[in-house]
């Protein structure tokens, strides 16, 4: 282990604000995918934003082209250079994307896999009454195949190279959660993948973990019903007494996809300001 004596000789040591800035790119000369930036707001771009930070060289995907005016709003101003239309329904689109990433950089650090999609009337009132069978499937398929169909495809690009996988889930994985029905059984399904992708894949060095993050207001989140209540009920109930941020989710994202996190993987990482740890809220406000 190093430490550093920020007292230093002024002869014998870097100045600090050398000494910060190494300290500060420890994602420099990575190089990552990442699927599901939507906009400014999204999830994803506050990962994009914490890697470019850390010197990481982005490539980023967007679902269709109405979409990339908003995703270049994310990737332009962190010196992104790539992009790429990318169906995740779609074995043909990802493989092709995948190609594409081969033809610019030649390997991969690795992927955040930032997706996640129900079709909105299954995300508005009791499960038993809204879910359908089609639903279920579409669900499945792009908020969990897709993860596993990325590391199928993109597996040889990061072979040996101490790669990184990630993925987003949620507290409804683990927990039942108002109105979030077929999702919360989605992302119960892509920790089960996260777990299995990281076996399968660990003997070619290949990490996959996951951050289950807090509530944060979206683009996607603002599909599930009453969702500014789940915030305000979050931020009530939670240790840290707020709600966390896409800056937070992606500071984690940028340590879990870096070697900084070399041991780790097949892991769920709650930033959630501590709400998954809590049973009952605060007593005196019970009669």
């Amino acid at each position: 282990m190093i430490i550093f004596d920020l007292n230093y000789d002024k002869k014998s040591f870097l100045p600090i604000a050398m000494l910060k800035l190494f300290l500060m790119s420890f994602l420099k000369d990575k190089k990552f995918l990442i699927v599901g930036v939507a906009n400014k707001f999204s999830i994803a771009a506050g990962i994009s934003k914490s890697m470019a930070d850390q010197g990481a060289d982005l490539f980023l995907s967007y679902q269709s082209e109405r979409l990339l005016k908003k995703v270049s709003q994310v990737g332009d101003p962190l010196g992104c250079k790539n992009y790429y239309e990318c169906d995740v329904s779609d074995d043909d689109s990802i493989d092709s994307l995948i190609k594409e990433v081969e033809a610019k950089w030649g390997y991969l650090d690795g992927i955040v896999h930032a997706v996640g999609f129900a079709p909105a009337n299954e995300l508005d009132g009791n499960f038993v009454d809204v879910a359908t069978r089609e639903g279920f499937k579409i669900a499945h398929d792009i908020s969990v195949f897709s993860f596993t169909a990325l590391a199928q495809k993109a597996k040889y690009l990061m072979k040996n190279r101490n790669a990184s996988l990630l993925t987003l889930s949620y507290l409804g994985a683990q927990r039942t959660l108002p109105n979030y029905n077929v999702m919360g059984i989605a992302k119960a399904a892509l920790e089960s993948t996260t777990r299995y992708l990281a076996n399968s894949m660990g003997s070619d060095q290949i990490r996959v973990n996951a951050i289950s993050a807090g509530p944060v207001k979206t683009l996607a989140a603002s599909g599930v019903k009453s969702f500014k209540k789940m915030l305000s009920y979050n931020e009530s109930r939670a240790p840290l007494k707020r709600n966390i941020t896409t800056e937070e989710v992606g500071n984690a994202a940028a340590f879990l996809c870096s070697d900084l996190a070399s041991g780790i993987t097949g892991e769920i990482l709650y930033v959630d300001a501590g709400f998954n740890i809590t049973a009952m809220g605060d007593l005196s406000e019970v009669n």
